[in-house]
């Protein structure tokens, strides 16, 4: 058992605390006294000190708590500081920056030269958006999850959303679906993974889990060997947004502003590792001169589920009431960009499923174990249930049943998480001079796992902290699912019933998307059956002007930098595992690297490391202040909460 989390803690990643152990310290008043005096504890109360202020670097260099109440104290990301935000900047007008690029070229807009230069008090909102989200919000409203999604776009972008009562009628641009850098992250991981077959540093360890990782980090450093260096879908979809945009479009990363809906009060603090900043992917000669010392972070805000229903209520907005149709967006500045962002209907109906199997966290696991099955022909998985419902084992057996070629597994909740960090210790070195070293459970245990997927809430990502709970309905919109309003204690059982009903929605994405594109595009039937090119492009199934109609006040963009060799990549058979054409991601990936001038190693991974923790040590003993360490450890390079 931890030192820091007591048994009652075990999963309170289901909902955020606030409780604190950082160490804050009644102190009395230095005045003129004996010193010899005895200080009581009445004259210690008696006095009124100023409210203590935990801040962010406070959080992020504390090494005590380490669960879900950290993200109680990122103050500065919440859905006040989405609207003031908007109401601070104007919205960038794209339909400019577009034309201005097609007259100067990808990267060589020189605004200082053009009638319209760029406004310095406005940004380009832009957002991406969860699967987890988009299912909490479905099963809330009673609407498949891809409704759900035009839901979210129409209220961060329509005219009915956002921008109704806004100072400057801000709104985003561009929404991305996160699950299109899932593909990039499941690709990549299969190829980390396919390489650490080969060493002695198994098991590899998801680390897309940022309550999982600081918790790592902290407590055991003996795992962080095992971590995946792989960036998460998050932190990916900001790192490619502002690379790309900064680039095509001539303007600073700080002039883009990013905004992510996720189902995790954690991701919160990912958006805030210091790793995660244009400092770490921007190549020195852009750094150099610029104005402002500060690092840009990929991703300047994190949302969860339920603050999105508090952004609506705060501009008294019924997202009930928005339109369920495609939204017409303006186009991406790069062309093979904007083809993987959003992808065509023809290539979404070429995807799978989203297999139970797989669970509810992205899919790690199980698209790693088919990448393996597809290099081992005849090869089957089986998959077994451990010791309970969030341990999960996968065996991949040779074609004729008897020889095991991979071993995996999937640790969900810190119960769980705890005996597999348990098993991943180092066997300890005896005193005594000649003794073997102790063996522990590592020796026949996780060290067999070729991969562990790793997530901090029971239930995985759909159970998020931030996710919309079975209570929080009734008071949202019974109405919509022909229910009435109850006032009955909410029970464990009604959490788990709830929960299948968003893993359900979840599950049935894909299925989904065939239905409501059939019924939202019979207007544009016409249009399309003139075209043949299957790359429409679209935003989670929202047609742009110029995609559909063929004509558009806006210019074709990037035209030099379009794969025209794209679409025919995708009916390989042998490159699709899992629904992904791991041949197209993999071009991709470096087609981004080339774009931005960027090693694709900056780009798409990241580092972890050992956070000292300060708990029972003597601080009179130290040479360095509190506040001295905080800035330290907080300005440190190569990660750090």
């Amino acid at each position: 058992m931890s030192a820091i989390l007591s048994a009652d803690d075990l999963n309170d990643f289901i909902s955020p605390g606030v409780a604190c152990i950082k160490p804050v310290e009644t102190l009395p008043k230095q005045e003129d006294y004996n010193p010899y005096e005895v200080t009581t504890e009445d004259k210690v109360a008696a006095q009124n000190p100023a409210p203590a202020s935990i801040s962010l670097t406070d959080c992020l260099a504390c090494s005590g708590c380490v669960t879900s109440a950290e993200a109680v104290l990122v103050s500065l990301q919440s859905h006040t500081e989405v609207l003031n935000t908007l109401d601070s900047y104007e919205s960038l007008n794209i339909q400019n920056l577009l034309q201005q690029q097609s007259k100067n070229g990808l990267g060589h807009i020189n605004h200082a030269h053009t009638s319209t230069p760029i406004p310095q008090n406005a940004k380009l909102f832009v957002a991406s958006v969860s699967p987890q989200v988009r299912a909490s919000l479905a099963a809330t409203y009673g609407i498949s999850e891809r409704k759900a999604g035009f839901m979210i776009e129409q209220f961060l972008s329509g005219a009915q959303g956002l921008r109704i009562g806004g100072a400057h009628n801000s709104s985003f641009t561009y929404v991305v679906d996160t699950n299109q850098l899932r593909e990039a992250c499941l690709v990549l991981g299969a190829e980390e993974v396919s390489e650490s077959l080969s060493n002695k540093k198994r098991p590899v360890l998801t680390s897309a889990c940022p309550g999982w990782i600081c918790y790592a980090e902290k407590t055991h450093p003996h795992v962080l060997p095992h971590l995946s260096s792989l960036k998460s879908p998050q932190a990916l979809s900001g790192t490619l947004l502002k690379s790309v945009l900064s680039k095509t479009l001539g303007i600073h990363p700080s002039q883009i502003w990013h905004l992510a809906i996720m189902p995790c009060f954690d991701k919160k603090l990912e958006a805030s590792r210091e790793e995660l900043t244009d400092r770490w992917w921007r190549p020195e000669s852009q750094q150099q001169g610029q104005t402002t010392t500060q690092p840009v972070r990929d991703v300047d805000c994190v949302i969860t589920s339920r603050e999105l229903l508090s952004l609506a209520e705060a501009r008294n907005i019924q997202l009930s009431s928005l339109p369920l149709t495609p939204l017409e967006q303006p186009p991406f500045p790069d062309a093979r960009i904007s083809n993987f962002l959003f992808p065509s209907p023809r290539r979404r109906q070429q995807r799978a499923e989203q297999s139970p199997n797989a669970g509810s966290s992205g899919g790690y696991l199980y698209h790693i174990m088919a990448t393996e099955q597809a290099n081992h022909p005849g090869s089957t998985i089986s998959i077994q249930r451990g010791r309970n419902a969030d341990v999960v084992e996968y065996f991949l057996f040779s074609a004729d049943g008897t020889q095991t070629l991979m071993k995996c597994a999937r640790y969900y909740g810190f119960r769980n998480i705890q005996n597999l960090v348990r098993k991943l210790k180092p066997a300890k070195q005896s005193r005594l001079p000649g003794a073997a070293r102790r063996a522990t459970a590592a020796t026949g245990g996780a060290a067999d796992y070729a991969y562990v997927e790793v997530m901090a809430c029971p239930g995985g990502c759909t159970n998020g902290g931030g996710q919309i709970k079975v209570d929080d309905v009734a008071g949202i919109l019974p109405q919509t699912r022909g229910e009435q309003v109850t006032t009955t204690p909410v029970t464990p059982q009604a959490q788990k019933e709830w929960l299948k009903r968003v893993d359900e929605a979840y599950y049935s994405a894909e299925s989904d998307f065939d239905s409501d594109f059939d019924e939202n595009m019979q207007d544009h039937d016409d249009n399309n059956a003139k075209d043949n090119d299957p790359d429409v492009n679209m935003t989670n199934g929202h047609v742009s002007t110029a995609a559909v109609n063929g004509t558009s006040d806006t210019p074709h963009v990037n035209n030099n930098h379009t794969n025209n060799n794209d679409n025919n990549s995708l009916d390989t058979p042998g490159n699709v595992i899992n629904g992904i054409n791991v041949s197209d991601v993999q071009d991709l990936l470096h087609y981004w690297a080339g774009l931005v001038g960027v090693p694709l190693e900056k780009l798409a991974y990241t580092t972890f490391r050992q956070v000292e923790s300060d708990v029972g040590k003597n601080k009179a003993n130290g040479k360095l202040s509190d506040t001295e360490r905080i800035a330290q450890i907080a300005g440190m390079s190569g990660g750090g909460w």
